[in-house]
């Protein structure tokens, strides 16, 4: 990733947490940041490879995405005498990678930060960007910062433990790249299964994310485009109160978003992967989440929209426009 004084290695190989003391500075204390639902050997096998570890393990879901646990992780690093030349791991799905990041972004206002992501939804999107956070009254995302890591180490070895529903939801993720910046690529996906050559399929979708990144850090502009879904797909979210996962209400937030033809192409593959294409959660609630969400702004929202595949444009769309979107979602 280039991006200046905040430029970092990116790592995509098979069994690097192995030796993840040789491409990262782990000789100094480590807070290593887990969730009770990551495999333990995982956290294990990082913390073996550390000179002094500190291991976290906080409660799994969204709902402990909060600034509460982020004031137990500072307190952590408080009391085991963390100092500016010390740092924050996050092994674990995109909540760890979220919770972990803003924590080492707060402490003495900032300490490196390295991700270590072991599950496909954020190998393939969360853990690269720098974008950190938590929730707040049940508002996704709303309080946090961006803060890019040292260091990014993706071993494709940890998805062999990853139940198939969590297969599904981080391929909703890799669908969006495609969609909105390849169109080849989403060609591909119609074409064949993504999950037969895992490394290559991760290369693929952080080459596109990082490009992005690199011409947009901080979400002026172009890197609104890896918003695709997120409008409708965050107010799904919240309405759902955990009972779909964020892939999977991506995947219900990009249908609606897309011309007919595109539709069209978009649902064989989502369901084709696993994951939903329509629900039935009640859009009044989804649309009370939406108005909370980041993406709106006092006369609308800036949504992303993809006409074509590859193609993926951001368009500011008044309330009530977005509302008739939201009312004729998910229908045949």
């Amino acid at each position: 990733m280039e991006l200046g004084p905040n430029s970092y290695d990116i790592t995509v190989e098979r069994g690097c947490l192995q030796r993840a003391d040789a491409l990262l500075n782990l000789d100094r204390r480590v807070l290593i940041v887990t969730d009770r639902g990551v495999p333990r050997q995982y956290a294990e096998t990082l913390a073996a490879r550390c000179k002094e570890p500190v291991v976290a393990v906080v409660a799994p879901g969204e709902g402990n995405k909060t600034m509460e646990t982020v004031t137990g992780l500072c307190r952590t690093m408080l009391e085991h005498r963390f100092s500016r030349g010390d740092c924050v791991a996050a092994v674990g799905g995109g909540m760890v990678g979220d919770l972990a990041g803003f924590a080492a972004a707060c402490f003495m206002r900032g300490v490196d930060f390295y991700n270590l992501p072991t599950t496909l939804l954020s190998q393939v999107d969360s853990s690269i960007g720098g974008k950190t956070g938590v929730n707040l009254d049940g508002v996704k995302n709303i309080v946090g910062a961006f803060w890019q890591p040292r260091g990014v180490l993706i071993d494709p070895d940890t998805l062999d433990t990853l139940p198939p529903r969590l297969w599904a939801e981080g391929m909703a993720e890799y669908v969006k790249m495609a969609l909105t910046l390849d169109g080849e690529l989403f060609a591909a996906l119609q074409r064949e299964d993504p999950r037969q050559d895992m490394t290559r399929t991760l290369e693929r979708a952080l080459g596109l994310k990082k490009n992005v990144v690199e011409r947009d850090e901080r979400e002026a502009g172009p890197r609104k485009l890896l918003n695709f879904g997120h409008t409708i797909g965050h107010g799904v979210e919240s309405a759902a109160g955990g009972a779909l996962y964020h892939g999977e209400c991506v995947a219900l937030g990009m249908l609606p978003m897309c011309s007919p033809a595109v539709r069209a192409q978009l649902r064989p593959v989502l369901e084709r992967l696993g994951l939903p294409t329509s629900t039935g959660l009640d859009k009044q609630a989804v649309w009370e989440a939406m108005l909370h969400d980041k993406k709106s702004n006092s006369g609308g929202f800036s949504a992303v929209f993809v006409e074509e595949p590859g193609k993926g444009y951001v368009k500011n769309v008044s309330f009530a426009e977005m509302r008739a979107i939201l009312e004729g979602a998910w229908q045949a």
